[in-house]
């Protein structure tokens, strides 16, 4: 059998756990899981792959609808199957009698714990709501579908 070059499995899953640190500006001190946030974002701001922090600009707001967004349900550990490595929230994001009257289409998961650290914006059709609920369902825990995949 000869050796192969790949990024090593399980080095991908550590990653999501936050095992290693190559740089000098990270300090885990803590071994209990971050806060992960996610807040909605009006069709006219600009989130995306250069985002690095959760910012109110561009924001949503309306009746009900809490500043910063809500807290991630967080109950699932980062896994690895078929060299992809996956983390999906274990709730969905859940805003209950919101008004938002001005069109969003984006929500942004950052984390609380580490400076409101920007981790994935995710795009959908642009929305309003009318005193109504709204839900952002979360897809399955799994390497194909997985919220966030490493391969």
């Amino acid at each position: 059998m000869a050796n192969t070059q790949a990024v090593c499995n399980s080095f991908k899953t550590e990653m999501m756990n936050g095992i290693h640190a190559f740089g000098t500006t990270v300090t885990r001190g803590a071994t209990t899981k971050d806060t992960f946030k996610a807040a909605l974002f009006l069709a006219s701001a600009t989130i995306n792959k250069s985002t690095t922090a959760y910012s109110s600009t561009g924001e949503v707001s309306g009746t009900n609808y809490t500043a910063g967004g809500v807290t991630v349900t967080n109950a699932n550990a980062p896994a690895n199957a078929s060299d992809t490595s996956y983390w999906t929230p274990s709730a969905s994001f859940a805003w209950t009698t919101v008004t938002l009257s001005t069109a969003f289409d984006c929500v942004l998961i950052y984390n609380s714990t580490q400076g409101d650290k920007a981790v994935a914006a995710f795009t959908f059709s642009s929305q309003t709501v009318t005193a109504g609920n709204f839900t952002l369902t979360m897809p399955t825990n799994d390497q194909t579908t997985g919220l966030l995949r490493i391969s």
